[in-house]
C-alpha cells in the first residue's frame, strides 16, 4: 500500500494513512476555505480518500478522532519544519539520465558527504558544482548522510536554523527543507548520473528523532519489547507490525523509484529488532530486488552493522537476508589503532599488526573471538562472502564525530600517516569509503551538532554527549552540540585541495584510485587470491594480491623508525608507488626501483611501498 499524499494531476490528490487503532481520520486542507474531508477505512487499518481542487504546494494535516491535527507520517515535504503542516508535492520531473546504467557495486568508490557542511550554501544544488572535481578524483558514488526532515530553530536565519547530522529525522519521506525541495534533490541525482556518479542515500529505519515525532499518535510504530540507544524500538514483529514494515519498505522504494537513487545505506541495522520468521531486512531486500527486475539498472542495499554477522549479506537460499553489502568496522579500528595509538573505549580490542593482517584476509577480526571491550565473544567467520560485499574506511562521520572534538586524522597523525592510511584502504579488496575532505587533508573538524527547540531536550543531548565520552576518559567537555558555532566550524575549506601538501595528498588519492580501477590484480576481489602477514617487532604488515596474470605486493610500515626486511616468497619486483618519495612530499624513498630475489628492502618510517612482481 502506497502511503502519503499522491498528486494525481488535474487538481486531484489521493491521501492514504495507516491508523489501525483510530475511529476516524480526516484530512484538513489548509486553504482559505479550510476544508476537512473524512478518509474512508480500508483493509488492514489504512484510511484513504481522493480530494479535488487541490494543487501541488497545498498544505494539509490529518485530524485524528476529531481531535488534534498532525503532519502526515509519510509527508513528502515539511516546508515549515517538523511541527508544521505537510505539503502536497508533484513528483513529475524531466529526467535526462535515460542512458544511465548504474555502477556495479563491486566497482563503487564511495564518498560520504553531509549536505549542510559540504558547501557554504549547504544545499542539494550547491553540490553539483563540485561533481567535476569528484569525478576527476575518481569517485563514482556519493553517499549522502540522512536527509529526512529533522528539527531546527526556525527563529534564526535559514542557513543556521537546521543543524543536524540527519539521524534525528522524523519524516522519512520528506527531504530536509533547508537542503532544498524534492525537485532539487532530483536535480542533484540527475547531474550525478550525467557525470557517471551513482548516488547512495543514508536512511534510518531503526528509530525516529525525538522532536516532532508524532508517529505514535497515528499507529503502533513502536514496541516496548526491545530498547535501542534512542528509546523504544520500531515495531517490526509485534502486534499490528505489518503497517510499520510497509511504511519503511515503501520508503525505500520511494527513494529508489521517484528519485532514481542507486543504493540505500541502512543505518545501524543491529537496532532493527525482528524475531519473526521473515526478518524485515529480508523482506526489504526482496522488495528492492523485485523493483530492480523492472528497471534498467540494479539498486543496492548496504547495511551498517555492528554484528560481524555475514547472515545479513548471505542470499536467502543460504539462510541470509539478501542485503548486498555491509560496513566492516574491524578494518577501520585496526588501522586507526595502529596509526594513532588509541587504546581507549572500543580501541582497546585492537592495536596489533596481526589485527590488520587478519582484516585483509578474513574481514572480521572478531569472528567468535573474545572482545575485551565487549566482555564477550563477538562475530562469526565470513570467508564465504566476497570482499566486494564489505565497505571499509579510515574516516567516516561516526569515527570522526566519536573523537570528542571531532578531530579528523589530519589533526591526529602526520602527513606520512595520512598517505599510509589512504593506501591501506584503497589497495584493499574491499569497497573503499572516503569521508568528505579526507582526500586533501581537510583541517575543519566534523563535530556532533543539533538544533532543538525544547530546552529539556537540549540539556539531555548535552548530558548524553558528555556521558558518551566517559569510557574514553577525556578531561574536557565536548563542544556544545547545540551551538551554531559548532556547526559552522565543520564547513569544508574546499580551496585547500589546490594548495601545498593538500594538493599532494589529493594527487596521491587520485593515483591510488586510478591504480585500483585499472590494475588487473586490484580488480580481482577474491580472498583466495590474497595473503597478509605481519611483524609485530618491526611494526610491518605485508599484503600480497595476485591473479592469473600477475602479482602485487605492498608493505606498510607503522613504525616511527626506518626498518629493513626481506619480503616473503620474494621474486624480482618493480616499484610502482612509494609514499616516501619526494614527489609525494616524503622524506625520500629508500626502496629500490627494482627489487631482486633476496634483496633487503628498506622502508622509511610510516610509509607504504607497492611492488609489481615481474
Amino acid at each position: 500500500m502506497k502511503i502519503g499524499a499522491h498528486y494525481l494531476g488535474n487538481k486531484e490528490c489521493e491521501f492514504t494513512v495507516w491508523s489501525p487503532t483510530l475511529n476516524s481520520v480526516a484530512v484538513q486542507i489548509l486553504t482559505p476555505e479550510q476544508q476537512v474531508i473524512p478518509l474512508k477505512p480500508q483493509a488492514e487499518g489504512y484510511w484513504q480518500t481522493k480530494v479535488n481542487d487541490v494543487y501541488p504546494g497545498t498544505l494539509y494535516r490529518y485530524i485524528l478522532d476529531d481531535q488534534d491535527a498532525f503532519p502526515d507520517p509519510a509527508s513528502q515535504y515539511q516546508p515549515e519544519g517538523v511541527h508544521g503542516p505537510s505539503q502536497i508535492v508533484d513528483q513529475q520531473f524531466e529526467w535526462t539520465d535515460e542512458a544511465w546504467s548504474g555502477i556495479p557495486l563491486e566497482s563503487m568508490i564511495f564518498y560520504e558527504l553531509h549536505v549542510g557542511t559540504f558547501t557554504p550554501e549547504g544545499t542539494f544544488t550547491a553540490i553539483i558544482s563540485r561533481l567535476p572535481d569528484l569525478k576527476k578524483l575518481g569517485i563514482n558514488a556519493i553517499e549522502i548522510m540522512p536527509i529526512a526532515q529533522f528539527p531546527g530553530d526556525t527563529h534564526i536565519e535559514a542557513a543556521l536554523a537546521y543543524r543536524n547530522w540527519g539521524y534525528d529525522g522524523v519524516y522519512s519521506y520528506a527531504v530536509q527543507n533547508s537542503y532544498g525541495s524534492p525537485a532539487d534533490l532530483k536535480q542533484l541525482v540527475n547531474a550525478c548520473h550525467q557525470h557517471g556518479i551513482a548516488v547512495v542515500l543514508d536512511v534510518v529505519y531503526n528509530h525516529f528523532g525525538p522532536e516532532g515525532n508524532y508517529m505514535g499518535q497515528f499507529a503502533p510504530y513502536f514496541t516496548k519489547t526491545y530498547k535501542t540507544p534512542w528509546g523504544n524500538a520500531m515495531n517490526f514483529d509485534d502486534a499490528l507490525s505489518q503497517g510499520v514494515r510497509n511504511y519503511f519498505i515503501q520508503n525505500a522504494l520511494y527513494w529508489l523509484r521517484e528519485f532514481h537513487i542507486d543504493a540505500l545505506r541502512l543505518d545501524a541495522i543491529q537496532a532493527i529488532y525482528d524475531l519473526g520468521a521473515k526478518h524485515f531486512l529480508w523482506e526489504l531486500a526482496e522488495a528492492v530486488d523485485n523493483l530492480s527486475q523492472g528497471q534498467k539498472w540494479k539498486r543496492h542495499l548496504i547495511a551498517e552493522s555492528d554484528l560481524n554477522n555475514p547472515q545479513i549479506i548471505r542470499p536467502p537460499a543460504l539462510g541470509g537476508y539478501g542485503i548486498d553489502a555491509q560496513w566492516s568496522d574491524d578494518f577501520h579500528h585496526a588501522l586507526h589503532a595502529l596509526l594513532t595509538g588509541d587504546r581507549q573505549g572500543y580501541y582497546q580490542d585492537f592495536g596489533q599488526c596481526a589485527d590488520l593482517a587478519k582484516a585483509y584476509t578474513d574481514t572480521f577480526i572478531y569472528d567468535w573471538k573474545y572482545a575485551p571491550h565487549r566482555l564477550r565473544f563477538h562475530g562469526i567467520p565470513c570467508r564465504d562472502r566476497s570482499p566486494s560485499q564489505f565497505a571499509v574506511c579510515i574516516q567516516n562521520h561516526d569515527q570522526i564525530g566519536n573523537q570528542m572534538k571531532g578531530e579528523r586524522l589530519t589533526q591526529r597523525i602526520s602527513f606520512e600517516g595520512l598517505k599510509l592510511a589512504a593506501g591501506a584502504v584503497l589497495l584493499s579488496p574491499y569497497l573503499p569509503l572516503l569521508f568528505m575532505g579526507e582526500e586533501y587533508g581537510e583541517t575543519a573538524p566534523f563535530m556532533y551538532f543539533v538544533s532543538h527547540s525544547d530546552p529539556d531536550l537540549i540539556q539531555a543531548v548535552r548530558a548524553g554527549r558528555r556521558e558518551e565520552f566517559e569510557a574514553f576518559h577525556y578531561e574536557d567537555d565536548p563542544p556544545d552540540p547545540e551551538s551554531a558555532e559548532t556547526f559552522l566550524r565543520c564547513k569544508l575549506n574546499w580551496q585547500l585541495h589546490n594548495e601545498g601538501k593538500h594538493k599532494v595528498l589529493w594527487d596521491w588519492y587520485r593515483q591510488l584510485i586510478h591504480l585500483r580501477k585499472t590494475h588487473p590484480v586490484l580488480l580481482k576481489q577474491d580472498r583466495n587470491f590474497m595473503e597478509a602477514t605481519s611483524d609485530e617487532d618491526q611494526q610491518l604488515v605485508v599484503v600480497r594480491r595476485w591473479d592469473e596474470s600477475g602479482e602485487l605486493i605492498f608493505v606498510m610500515n607503522f613504525n616511527s623508525s626506518p626498518v629493513s626486511t626481506i619480503l616473503p616468497n620474494q621474486q624480482n619486483a618493480r616499484k610502482l608507488l612509494d609514499s616516501a618519495d619526494t614527489s609525494w612530499n616524503g622524506p625520500g624513498s629508500q626502496a629500490p626501483e627494482h627489487l631482486s630475489v633476496g634483496q633487503e628492502l628498506k622502508l622509511q618510517p610510516t610509509s607504504l611501498v607497492l611492488f609489481e612482481i615481474s
